[in-house]
């Protein structure tokens, strides 16, 4: 396996163990490994950007409150920071990454806003419960719900796949999902919207990823079949599969080595930083689309085209 990259600059990757040859792109990151549950944004390096200072809010979520698990770091931080730009109410349910979620609540005050962090687990369905009352007791009301939150590991082989491993990998993408949406819907009405987060591998496939591809091509199903259940009633559900993006998940993931290369496949030859997906978030939040509902939004640098 040649391996030759150089980090922050230009360069070349062979041909990896899977026989996908990589072509001239940036590196965005030098190998790197955590081994946990979750990852930590701050142990990352380099940091991902997560705030565009060039982003000015137009107040298209004012008096709105929205609910994004996950957003301790990562895409939920980038679209949480946008958020309170444009004038939202924050509540953030996270597993344990109390650090990344203290900055979290720090960046969403300084624009102004206001946030309720909660820490718990998306595998219990009583902590969906919490995170509703705690939402109403605080701010009254629920108007967006942000379905972030998501492991993912890398396992070469489906045999290697652990039958905790799958049961654990889909109890946090999709089965938490499940019981939060469930928990939320009867306090959101007409004009409230849902926004799931899958992936890319859904539509490419991923061979060292498939428990989690298999949870994110749920979240496609349920994202539609929610958006006909609820379209009447006029609350819009749709998705975002994002391509490469330089979040925790990365190297809580994949083995050091692999992380240089992370992002070739894309036709831009590079991967991308959270605050660069940011205002997809607030598009599908706010009623600039107002008359979308089911869709998937491909944001991923040209990988894959629908």
């Amino acid at each position: 396996m040649n391996n030759k990259y150089t980090y922050g600059k230009d360069t070349y990757i062979y041909n990896n163990k899977n026989g996908i040859k990589v072509s001239k792109f940036n590196v965005m990151a030098p190998p790197q490994h955590q081994n946990g549950l979750v990852g930590l944004e701050y142990l990352m390096t380099p940091l991902p950007i997560y705030d565009n200072l060039n982003y000015k809010g137009s107040e298209k979520l004012k008096n709105k409150v929205a609910i994004i698990t996950g957003g301790d770091s990562g895409l939920g931080r980038a679209a949480a920071i946008a958020f309170a730009k444009e004038g939202a109410k924050l509540v953030i349910p996270y597993f344990n990454e109390h650090l990344d979620a203290e900055l979290t609540k720090q960046e969403i005050e300084k624009y102004g806003g206001e946030c309720l962090l909660l820490s718990g687990d998306l595998t219990n369905p009583e902590f969906s419960k919490e995170i509703i009352s705690k939402t109403l007791a605080c701010f009254g009301q629920i108007d967006i719900l942000v379905n972030n939150a998501g492991v993912q590991y890398q396992t070469d082989e489906l045999t290697d796949i652990s039958n905790d491993q799958f049961d654990y990998t889909l109890k946090v993408n999709i089965y938490g999902m499940f019981y939060l949406t469930k928990a939320c819907l009867p306090y959101l009405k007409k004009g409230s919207s849902i926004i799931n987060v899958t992936s890319i591998t859904t539509f490419e496939g991923e061979p060292q990823l498939i428990d989690y591809v298999t949870s994110k091509g749920a979240i496609v199903g349920f994202t539609r079949s929610l958006a006909k259940n609820l379209a009447l009633k006029g609350i819009r559900v749709n998705a975002i599969a994002p391509g490469f993006f330089w979040t925790p998940l990365q190297p809580n993931c994949w083995v050091k080595e692999k992380i240089p290369t992370l992002g070739s496949n894309s036709p831009m030859g590079r991967g991308a930083h959270p605050y660069e997906l940011a205002p997809t978030f607030v598009f599908l939040a706010c009623d600039d689309s107002s008359y979308m509902t089911g869709q998937i939004i491909h944001n991923n640098g040209g990988e894959i085209m629908a």
